[in-house]
């Protein structure tokens, strides 16, 4: 059975900083390629990043850019996501995802998902 499970979210003032921690368990993980979503109160998922499982090459949204940062640890089946200098609009709840088939960037190419760690940015 394929388990995500997301943890370190939180309340974090403007400019501040968090990570987030992904545990997997049940898959291949070392051949996955792990996604990072969001969903903001009344809004559709979106797209945060990856990490390939081929390289571990990295990719972020544009909006992520510069203070995002995706990473993984094969060895201990977990992805990371570190948030540097947040805003209000970074807010919502956040979700590991498990690739499955089609486009990286796509929320409909991802067939595990954990039950999301909400991330709160204010002051």
């Amino acid at each position: 059975q394929v388990r995500l499970a997301e943890f370190g979210g939180g309340l974090v003032q403007p400019g501040g900083s968090l990570r987030l921690s992904c545990a997997a368990s049940g898959l291949n993980f070392s051949r996955k390629t792990m996604g990072w979503f969001r969903q903001a109160p009344g809004k559709e998922r979106e797209f945060v990043g990856f990490s390939r499982w081929t390289d571990s090459t990295t990719d972020l949204a544009d909006s992520e850019q510069g203070r995002f940062t995706v990473s993984r640890d094969n060895a201990k089946k977990m992805e990371y996501l570190q948030m540097n200098n947040l805003q209000p609009e970074d807010t919502g709840v956040y979700y590991c995802a498990g690739h499955y088939s089609g486009t990286y960037y796509n929320v409909a190419a991802y067939g595990f998902w954990g039950q999301g760690t909400q991330v709160t940015v204010s002051s």
